[in-house]
């Protein structure tokens, strides 16, 4: 599926959904758009995929995984 992105310099592009996560993460694009409508980010709420996870996650994650 291909996304609707803003990049910086204000031009517009097409990439596929898999590579949104990385292109907002390293803050190569200003928005994107949903079906909702243009997300900007740092302005809208945006849940990444690749979240990252604390010590304290990950201890909690094991702990739920070993219970038999």
């Amino acid at each position: 599926m291909l996304i609707h992105v803003m990049y910086p310099d204000k031009k517009y592009d097409y990439v596929k959904d898999f590579m949104l996560d990385t292109l907002i993460e390293s803050e190569k694009i200003t928005s994107f758009r949903r079906s909702s409508g243009w997300i900007a980010l740092g302005v809208d709420p945006v849940r990444s995929r690749t979240s990252k996870m604390t010590h304290r996650d990950v201890e909690r994650r094991q702990s739920l995984l070993n219970t038999h």
